[in-house]
């Protein structure tokens, strides 16, 4: 008995230490591979803490959350006309800004090369024949999309992070019933992971009525899906290809009542000419990697517009079916060309370095940079990495302030006064490097004063951080700051 206990231990002590050199050396392969893809530092060296601590463990959660698939080309979009037609626009734009009518438009002219930037890495038209309407809360919001909903005449493409069958989605829900019984093309996506609650029950009624609805990337098993890292945050509504709307607002009461807390501030956008059409390219584009299939290119999808008013628009997407991050690209560009003041709000700031030296070096030339977040956050782990950003922050300059009424989700920036920002990305890794998102670029002086005004009245609604204040706080905040940021660029 005791030899075979002996042989037994000799066994399983071999084994475990044959075990362990294999997860040495397929560890110490995917740090050399890390390295030579010449990823974040900050994110690089994240990984390797968690791959050296957390043996096999650390191997899985690298495997499905910590590839780059925007270089591997995970979602493709070759052979696309949508994107073939928006490749050629673009060319073309870019040598008109250059050389023909757009040339001398005042209103371009300070922000010229963030216009190229995005015409350049993603195709981003810019329009100017649009009308746009501003909503700074769920109550309107859903009251503008209900309204264009009832009145389509052709077709709905409906596309949100998180649909819910409460009494918003349920509203939502039988107005598209109607609209298909009615005759009216009815195409939804949602993604399957913002998504998750939503009962197959609702899907099923909704395909039942011959609504065509897909989840995006769908996950059956998360430890198996390389995709679960990668989700589509983009908040899209395009009702017979003449009015969008984009913004921060997904489908579920609590951003008409708040949820868990008193109010949801949010913002959220209606357009309606020439930024359509790029709008229901990126919706299109969606719907041929949810459903395979492409859309016609037909008059009714891009129909001419008669709009008088104009506002220069660019609608840029972002995500990994593109060669660079569109959006933190803008964002940067944006923020390095302000003089006079720079106003942003947005309820999760984990920036890479990049955007935060960009920020701490416009206030420290002189910019006024004000930032708005949230005082509490709907992610504990979010909230506080997002708090450790605070002290090097004031120690640069830039003001801060903490949303005390409520939950404010927007996501917004605006640039002296004739720049502005939003969508649906927020001011974190995730959204610049990992989700699909979608925001508009405003280079218009009423667009950008109105933001303005939104957010001095945010700017009341919250409490100025005093950094000597600040310094003094309990030194378990800082270590839960400290842990949280370590873990971000994880997530």
């Amino acid at each position: 008995m005791d030899i075979l206990c002996n042989i037994w231990h000799w066994i399983s002590h071999h084994v475990a230490l044959l075990l362990m050199g294999f997860y040495l050396m397929l560890a110490i392969y995917i740090i050399i591979m890390m390295v030579l893809s010449r990823l974040d530092p900050v994110k690089t060296l994240s990984w390797i803490v968690v791959l050296l601590t957390l043996p096999y463990i650390g191997i899985i959660l690298y495997l499905f959350l910590g590839q780059n698939h925007r270089k591997r080309k995970i979602y493709s979009r070759k052979g696309l006309r949508d994107v073939a037609i928006m490749d050629s626009l673009g060319k073309r734009q870019i040598l008109q800004i250059y050389y023909a009518e757009w040339k001398n438009a005042r209103k371009i002219e300070k922000f010229k090369n963030t216009i190229l930037l995005q015409l350049n890495n993603s195709r981003a038209l810019l329009t100017y024949k649009n009308r746009v309407e501003i909503y700074g809360n769920g109550v309107d919001t859903f009251a503008a999309m209900k309204k264009s909903i009832a009145e389509a005449h052709y077709s709905i493409h409906l596309e949100s992070y998180i649909i819910e069958a409460d009494k918003i989605g349920n509203e939502i829900k039988d107005l598209l019933i109607r609209k298909v019984q009615e005759g009216v093309e009815v195409r939804v996506i949602y993604d399957d992971i913002g998504s998750w609650k939503l009962p197959k029950q609702y899907v099923a009624d909704l395909k039942k009525a011959g609504v065509k609805i897909y989840p995006f990337a769908k996950v059956r098993f998360p430890w198996l899906s390389r995709t679960v890292n990668y989700r589509n945050h983009r908040k899209i509504l395009v009702v017979d290809g003449r009015t969008g709307f984009l913004g921060g607002i997904n489908i579920a009461d609590r951003y008409i009542g708040g949820g868990d807390f008193n109010t949801w501030r949010d913002t959220h956008l209606r357009i309606e000419g020439e930024a359509v059409h790029s709008l229901q390219a990126a919706f299109l584009l969606d719907w041929f990697f949810v459903s395979k299939k492409q859309v016609g290119q037909r008059e009714n999808y891009y129909p001419k517009f008669n709009i008088r008013d104009k506002h220069y628009v660019q609608i840029v997407p972002s995500g990994p079916d593109s060669d660079w991050a569109s959006i933190m690209q803008a964002y940067f560009s944006a923020i390095t060309q302000a003089k006079e003041h720079i106003y942003i709000i947005t309820p999760y700031f984990t920036p890479n370095d990049s955007i935060l030296t960009a920020i701490k070096v416009a206030s420290l030339s002189g910019v006024d940079v004000r930032l708005i977040l949230p005082s509490k956050s709907d992610s504990k782990l979010t909230y506080w990495s997002t708090m450790s950003y605070l002290s090097e922050l004031m120690e640069a300059g830039v003001k801060v302030y903490l949303y005390q009424k409520g939950f404010n989700h927007s996501k917004i920036i605006t640039i002296d006064g004739s720049f502005a920002s939003i969508g649906s990305a927020n001011m974190d890794t995730r959204s610049f490097e990992h989700n699909f998102e979608i925001t508009a670029l405003f280079y218009d002086e009423q667009i950008a004063s109105q933001l303005e005004e939104h957010f001095k009245t945010d700017m009341k609604n919250s409490r100025f951080v005093r950094r000597y204040r600040w310094e003094k706080r309990n030194p378990w905040q800082k270590l839960k700051e400290g842990l949280a940021r370590l873990l971000s660029p994880l997530l």
